[in-house]
C-alpha cells in the first residue's frame, strides 16, 4: 500500500465517526418539547443515552434540566388536583374549601417557570453536544484590488 492509500485510510478512520454522528435538535411546543436527530423523533431516555455516550458535559446539563421537568410536573399535577377538590365539592352539593383552590392555583402558576427553566437547560445541553459540529473556519468572500475576483479569506 502506498503512502497516499495509507494516509487516506487513516483520514477515513478519523473522520468517519464524526460523519456518522448527527446534530440533535429540540422543538418547543405548547405542552412540552420534542427532540429529534436527523428527522427521527427521540424520547428523553434515548436522548440521555446519546448524551451519556458522546458528551458527558451535555449529559450532566440535561440531567440537571430533567430535575426541573420533574418538579414542574409534580407541582402542576398537584395544583390541578387541589383546584379540582373544591369544584367537585360544589358539584356534589357540599360547602367548598376555596383555600385548596387558591393553593392549587399557586402551585400551577409555580410550575410554569420551572418548565421554562427545563426547556432552557435542555436547549443548553443540546448546544453543548452540537458544538462539535460547528466549523471554526469562517471563510469570507471579498473583491480583490481593482479586478473582479473572489478570494477566500480564513
Amino acid at each position: 500500500m502506498n503512502k497516499f492509500g495509507f494516509l487516506s485510510a487513516i483520514l477515513l478512520l478519523v473522520v468517519s465517526p464524526s460523519l456518522m454522528a448527527q446534530k440533535l435538535s429540540m422543538y418547543k411546543t405548547f405542552g412540552g418539547v420534542h427532540f429529534t436527530q436527523s428527522d427521527s423523533s427521540l424520547t428523553e431516555n434515548q436522548l440521555k443515552m446519546i448524551l451519556l455516550k458522546e458528551s458527558p458535559k451535555a449529559y450532566q446539563e440535561f440531567k440537571s434540566a430533567k430535575k426541573f421537568s420533574t418538579l414542574s410536573a409534580i407541582s402542576g399535577f398537584t395544583g390541578g388536583a387541589l383546584i379540582l377538590v373544591p369544584l367537585a365539592t360544589v358539584v356534589l352539593g357540599g360547602e367548598p374549601e376555596w383555600g385548596f383552590a387558591a393553593g392549587g392555583a399557586a402551585l400551577l402558576i409555580a410550575s410554569i417557570p420551572l418548565h421554562r427553566i427545563y426547556k432552557a437547560r435542555a436547549l443548553n445541553a443540546l448546544d453543548i453536544y452540537n458544538e462539535k459540529f460547528t466549523s471554526r473556519i469562517k471563510p469570507h468572500l471579498y473583491f480583490s484590488g481593482t479586478q473582479i475576483g473572489f478570494a477566500a479569506k480564513f
